[in-house]
């Protein structure tokens, strides 16, 4: 893997300048909220400064661990605050988040400062250790409020080693770009339990990372039930309500506010072969397979920066919908795209092409059974329908901001 940390030679943060038409998220619907208004956590240096401060510190970043509207990286700050900062820990997508989606990576070392970093996706052998370095753990990532970015597992997994070692977390908290919504399948059984579904939450489960972090402790899900000393730092000025233009990409393939709102639609289609614009200009935004049967609309996906090797329709001609005049606030989570493509699909034995992971993405095989048996978009949400509400209250509990209903 490459030198995760080169972009701490400048003071602000200039990694993504490689690919600078994609390093901000530019909402259609600016009106619909003012993000001048908002203060993530992280810009509330007065508030965690002090926990900090004579401390040994450990840190779950990445390329949005970003601060003020310099953006300058979280990790050049604490270093100027003469903060003792240890090491930090990458989650998916890398420290830097150009690593494509699934690849496992290695740990590194910054060459400027000598501060280990080691990944933390899928777990590490040594993270007892690591974590066993330091006082205090800061989590800051950018999360987009599905089940299945897994940004939320490796919150689990933090949480999980500061319990078991008796570290403090200071979580400082982001919006959620797509927190006005609570939807989809809850998942129960932990047959489909994985890093894309850690937690019996609803799909699309309406949450901060901070929000999240409360009802882990608060429904006891952690090991053995233990509790993490958790500190959430809130965002100033947000509520369930507010559009949120993100600052900084939070994965390679969710480039702009459209692709970050269709991500919830669109994602389980990784279950089955067709692409949803990976290796494209606009991930997220299209979608296709290489038979005209499913749309006239037509693109060729190649190689991107951060969507190489898991590129659906690679190479070919794809046919299906163009979805980029879509305005992201007016759109909410649905099944009509990925039904649509079912029933327009001549051998629909073959459409999941990868069964156990669709289940997975969805939380459960209901899902996929049901469209197998021909359901309806009205008829499969009905029957998610109480466990939906159940989840609602449960959720109630933990709220830091104002609700959307």
């Amino acid at each position: 893997m490459k030198r995760l940390f080169a972009f701490l030679a400048l003071t602000s943060f200039l990694t993504f300048n490689s690919c600078a038409s994609k390093s901000a998220i530019v909402s259609k619907t600016s009106s619909v909220n003012n993000n001048s208004e908002i203060l993530p956590g992280a810009d509330q240096l007065a508030i965690y400064l002090p926990m900090l401060k004579g401390k040994k510190v450990g840190i779950m970043g990445n390329q949005t661990s970003v601060v003020g509207r310099s953006k300058e990286h979280l990790v050049d700050l604490l270093f100027r605050e003469k903060v003792d900062l240890k090491f930090a820990f990458a989650p998916e997508h890398g420290f830097r988040g150009d690593v494509e989606r699934g690849e496992k990576f290695g740990n590194d070392v910054d060459s400027k400062t000598g501060l280990p970093l080691y990944t933390l996706y899928g777990g590490n052998q040594k993270q007892d250790s690591i974590i066993n370095t330091i006082d205090v753990m800061i989590f800051d990532l950018q999360d987009v409020g599905a089940r299945f970015y897994t940004y939320i597992t490796s919150l689990h997994r933090v949480m999980e080693l500061c319990a078991k070692h008796n570290k403090k977390l200071i979580v400082l908290d982001r919006p959620n770009p797509n927190g006005d919504q609570v939807d989809g399948p809850v998942r129960h059984d932990d047959k489909f339990k994985s890093d894309v579904s850690w937690h019996k939450i609803a799909m699309i489960h309406g949450l901060t990372i901070g929000e999240l972090a409360k009802m882990v402790n608060g429904e006891k899900w952690l090991e053995n039930g233990k509790r993490c000393d958790v500190t959430v730092v809130p965002v100033k000025g947000y509520d369930h309500k507010m559009m949120y233009e993100l600052p900084v990409i939070p994965s390679p393939s969710l480039p702009n506010a459209l692709s970050v709102r269709l991500y919830l639609s669109l994602c389980l289609f990784e279950g089955t072969d067709i692409s949803v614009g990976r290796g494209t200009d606009w991930p997220f935004q299209i979608i296709g397979y290489t038979n005209p049967v499913y749309g006239s609309f037509t693109f060729t996906p190649g190689d991107r920066h951060g969507m190489t090797k898991h590129v659906e329709g690679k190479g070919a001609v794809n046919y299906g919908l163009d979805l980029r005049n879509i305005i992201p606030s007016q759109h909410k989570f649905t099944l009509k795209y990925l039904l649509d493509f079912y029933n327009k699909t001549p051998d629909k034995s073959t459409f999941f092409a990868r069964p156990a992971f669709f289940d997975k993405l969805a939380g459960t095989d209901q899902l996929r059974l049901q469209i197998l048996a021909g359901k309806s978009e009205d008829e499969i949400r009905a029957s998610w329908a109480k466990d939906l509400d159940a989840y609602k209250l449960m959720r109630k509990k933990y709220l830091i901001y104002p609700d959307f209903e």
